[in-house]
């Protein structure tokens, strides 16, 4: 049976302003039903590939293909409001002077009684039938989301874009809102593409990441395998906090306060650095100068010093100064745990959760 193709397929996109390259080779596949998350930093390029995925926007190069038809390279071009691709922003962009139900019925081109009812079926979806006649200005801002939501799902598209779509919203209110839109457009079988700079974000609502920096996806898959194979220091800086550890490979081992670290194939005199989470890090008692027997799993102990222990709700993350070299490593774990300043505690580092990248210059 033959694959059907993806919904949404963008091919070596690029963009430039003033001779500044803002999208560089930028190419993804979303399928129907998928939610994929354009995650970066402010700055990196993903509002602008959103731009031109919806046709406000002129590539450079690069193609954009819709089920496996071209809707615009450099020279054959879709008008946006043909491609079938809808938008939902962070201001919701409603029209304050029309009721929600002229809101959501904007964007149909339908006998009036086929726009009723699926203005109808959509408010009932989005639980919003009591406020058919009520305006923008008289809604809670989950409200407005719901229906701006409920406008853009209206026409039916193939392909839903959102930028930034939550973050105007209440943390209390963010994540039932957030569910609930994306129960919505699976049930619709839309294939999403959403962009956000927070990773929390993209690790609940995606099915598939792609991390975007300096206009380049730098690594795309799972969230789980994003987060838990990251391509480089900064890849795994941008989903958590870490500790990094600084070595210089000599028989493809680097020697740390922790123990030997293996860096198979790495050249002898490579400097590396061997990065760890904090929740990641083994924290042991003080025995009179002495820390815990080594261990294949954990390694070799190194001795720290408490300077600070916080609470943080559902863990406690401590910070240790290193007897080694004065460097402070970070730790957290589970509960309560909040020793005095100046506590010796010993740290060890599991082996399977440590990334070893070269030190970039």
């Amino acid at each position: 049976m033959q694959t059907p193709p993806p919904r949404l397929e963008i091919k070596n996109l690029k963009r430039s302003y003033d001779g500044r390259r803002v999208v560089d080779d930028v190419s993804l596949k979303v399928m129907p039903g998928q939610v994929t998350c354009l995650l970066g930093p402010s700055g990196c390029g993903k509002s602008t590939t959103l731009r031109m995925i919806a046709g406000v926007e002129m590539q450079d190069s690069g193609e954009i293909h819709v089920d496996g038809k071209l809707i615009c390279d450099t020279v054959f071009r879709i008008p946006p409001e043909r491609r079938q691709i809808g938008l939902m922003f962070q201001d919701f962009a409603l029209f304050p002077h029309l009721s929600v139900a002229e809101n959501v019925a904007f964007g149909l081109r339908t006998s009036r009684p086929e726009k009723r009812a699926r203005v109808r079926e959509l408010l009932e979806r989005v639980h919003l039938s009591h406020h058919i006649d009520a305006f923008p200005h008289e809604l809670s801002g989950g409200e407005q989301q719901r229906v701006a939501l409920a406008r853009a799902l209206a026409p039916r598209p193939r392909i839903m874009l959102m930028d930034e779509p939550f973050s105007g919203l209440d943390n209390r209110l963010r994540d039932g809102i957030r569910d609930q839109t994306l129960d919505i457009l699976r049930e619709e079988d839309t294939a999403v593409l959403l962009v956000t700079h927070e990773p929390d974000e993209a690790m609940r609502m995606a099915d598939q990441i792609a991390l975007m920096r300096d206009g380049r996806i730098v690594q795309q898959g799972a969230p789980y395998n994003v987060y838990n194979a990251p391509v480089d220091r900064s890849a795994m800086a941008f989903f958590s906090e870490i500790n990094v550890i600084r070595g210089t490979v000599q028989n493809a081992l680097t020697e740390t306060p922790f123990g030997q670290f293996l860096v198979p194939g790495a050249p002898d005199g490579l400097e590396v650095e061997i990065v760890i989470r904090p929740q990641h890090l083994r924290i042991d008692f003080d025995r009179s100068g002495h820390g815990p027997n080594p261990t294949p799993i954990d390694g070799t102990p190194a001795r720290g010093v408490v300077e600070r222990a916080r609470f943080m709700g559902s863990e406690s993350l401590l910070e240790f100064r290193m007897d080694h070299d004065g460097s402070v490593l970070k730790a957290s774990v589970p509960n309560v745990f909040l020793p005095k300043a100046g506590t010796v505690l010993w740290l060890m580092m599991r082996r399977d959760r440590c990334f070893v990248f070269p030190v970039r210059k």
